[in-house]
């Protein structure tokens, strides 16, 4: 599990994602006060993990592996019962910019690892006149292709371990995502050097459904959800109860 078993402790800027639900209330317009909602999130854990070493210093934690799954479990279990009536639906913690975790009502914790891989793509369909491949794709239809630094977040389930309170081994899941994925795409052009896209027209749509496809089955849990990042304002995903 590499630097996170060092004897050494370390620390991480965490951010907590707290989303609720319940009916608008008429008289002002709102589910809930969201002051009331932050002052319980500050209460009930802000206060007791905020600058803490959560192995030494927070007691419901003690004896625990103080993963990002488990911190979910522990929250979900700690903001139950909110103001307003309102009900508890999900919980997102960033522990880096590269990895969070999610806990939903449902009972569902997932833990998301995000990988980058430069590649280039042409859109362009063979069957269709020249004008009409550049009134639907533009720029995009350059017969040069263009290039994304693409981001992709792979996202998996499982029941957290009794020891390690991880999903999964994160080295055992890169090694896979690497093998299937960042190491054949990574400075490649989709739409000429990469088998599974010839003959198609490697629209990112078609390229987050065929990551999910190479990686279903093949890594140390159980996969819900592949999101390629296009652009900052591009996103496609693939989600496993929609496959």
């Amino acid at each position: 599990f590499g630097p996170w078993a060092s004897p050494f402790n370390h620390g991480h800027n965490y951010v907590l994602w707290v989303t609720a639900s319940g009916p608008i209330d008429s008289s002002h317009g709102m589910v809930v006060n969201i002051k009331e909602i932050d002052d319980v999130v500050r209460e009930r854990v802000v206060s007791l993990f905020n600058q803490k070493s959560i192995n030494d210093e927070v007691e419901s934690m003690r004896g625990v592996a103080p993963s990002v799954e488990n911190l979910l479990l522990r929250f979900a279990h700690d903001l139950q019962g909110l103001p307003g009536g309102v009900s508890l639906d999900s919980l997102k913690l960033e522990e880096t910019p590269l990895l969070y975790g999610e806990w939903s009502s449902n009972g569902m914790v997932t833990l998301t690892r995000t990988y980058e891989f430069a590649a280039s793509h042409r859109l362009h369909v063979p069957s269709m006149s020249h004008d009409e491949n550049m009134g639907l794709f533009g720029k995009c239809n350059n017969p040069r292709g263009h290039g994304h630094n693409y981001l992709l977040e792979v996202t998996v389930s499982g029941t957290p371990d009794p020891v390690t309170g991880m999903i999964c081994d994160l080295g055992a899941l890169d090694l896979v995502v690497e093998t299937e994925v960042v190491g054949r795409y990574d400075h490649k052009n989709l739409s000429e050097d990469i088998p599974e896209f010839q003959g198609v027209n490697a629209t990112s749509e078609v390229v987050v459904a065929e990551i999910f496809k190479r990686l279903d089955g093949k890594l140390p849990a159980r996969l819900e959800r592949t999101r390629l990042y296009e652009t900052a304002r591009n996103m496609f995903e693939v989600v496993r109860e929609q496959v």
